[in-house]
């Protein structure tokens, strides 16, 4: 990769400013876990995976900015941090996932001294940057062997390198097959409205060197059904226990348009990604944003002023048009709520 998506150096938290490519490759440093709150809640970072270790390095920099004399007192702030950090975006997992974590060893080491938590959870959030890129290098060479040579893979939004912390879920699929020698294509959806696939995939892939076409939204069926796209690999903010998957608005349409194809539908994502708490997906909060989003493109309007606007961030593609869920423990089709709980061990 010739980017980092995010990392903790000299006790600061740089990361690309997603908000800015592809016209700008820009590193911002953040110091405070307000700020790094801000970043994940405007886009700056994106992507479940990137957005659980920015939560992550946030908790680390709210510890080392907690004044206090008490383990009552520092305890207390950063249940506070954590808070704020939870309350950035609701529907990656993640994100939730990455702040318990630390919360446990944070607890599990209570008894120490204060400087000696803040540089445990210091060191936590590093690991946790760290076994994720590992994690999606395995996760893509597990994936790799469900991409036939030759083939052109459709995929929607942006789960590459800049939504992880490097190498990508379903990019990383895509960039395994390409280390693997298979000559592969790629069609990239623009994914509106933040046009992920159109400034972020496109622009990871062909840094990558990987052929890329980009496409709007509503070309997907067209060039399914002339037979110009072999399989789908898209990435998950949340997936439930019967494999029913929450991911970028416009997820579920390119998986009915698959299913009517007869196309491979397949869903990447770490373990972290599970949420088994959940039944179905009918129960995965789905996050709405501002409506301004739609109205306008890079502060330019594109409809009348006043119109009402609906803006869902994720949809959720029920687990039948899911033809398998790559992770990092292994793939798994047919029976998802089965297949999931084994992996977990549950």
């Amino acid at each position: 990769m010739s980017f980092r998506t995010i990392e903790w150096r000299d006790d600061k938290v740089i990361m690309i400013d997603q908000t800015r490519l592809p016209s700008e490759e820009v590193y911002n440093e953040y110091t405070d876990f307000q700020g790094v709150a801000e970043a994940i809640r405007g886009m700056i970072i994106r992507g479940a995976p990137a957005i659980g270790v920015a939560a992550a390095m946030g908790v680390a920099l709210g510890a080392r900015g907690i004044i206090a004399d008490t383990h009552e007192s520092f305890f207390k702030q950063l249940d506070n941090v954590c808070d704020v950090l939870a309350r950035t975006r609701p529907t990656a997992v993640n994100l939730f996932w990455a702040i318990q974590r630390m919360r446990r060893v944070a607890e599990a080491n209570r008894d120490k001294d204060l400087h000696s938590i803040r540089a445990i959870l210091k060191a936590e959030a590093i690991s946790i940057e760290e076994e994720d890129l590992r994690i999606c290098k395995t996760l893509g060479a597990n994936g790799a062997a469900l991409i036939k040579d030759g083939a052109t893979i459709l995929t929607h939004c942006n789960a590459g390198g800049l939504a992880t912390a490097g190498y990508g879920t379903a990019l990383g699929v895509i960039r395994a097959a390409r280390d693997a020698g298979k000559k592969i294509r790629v069609f990239a959806d623009e994914t509106r409205p933040w046009l992920q696939g159109a400034r972020l995939t496109s622009w990871e892939l062909m840094k990558d060197g990987i052929p890329v076409t980009l496409i709007s939204d509503n070309m997907a069926g067209f060039f399914m059904k002339k037979g110009e796209i072999d399989c789908v690999v898209v990435g998950a903010d949340r997936i439930a226990a019967n494999g029913d998957t929450a991911n970028k608005i416009g997820t579920y349409s390119v998986a009915v348009l698959a299913k009517e194809n007869r196309i491979p539908f397949y869903v990447a994502a770490p373990i972290s990604t599970l949420d088994l708490t959940l039944k179905s997906g009918d129960e995965i909060p789905i996050e709405e944003r501002t409506a301004s989003e739609v109205t306008h493109i890079q502060g330019v309007s594109l409809a009348p002023e006043g119109v009402t606007v609906r803006n869902p961030a994720f949809d959720v593609t029920p687990a039948r048009y899911v033809t398998a869920i790559i992770t990092e423990k292994g793939v798994v089709r047919g029976d998802f709520e089965a297949g999931l709980k084994a992996l977990v061990g549950q």
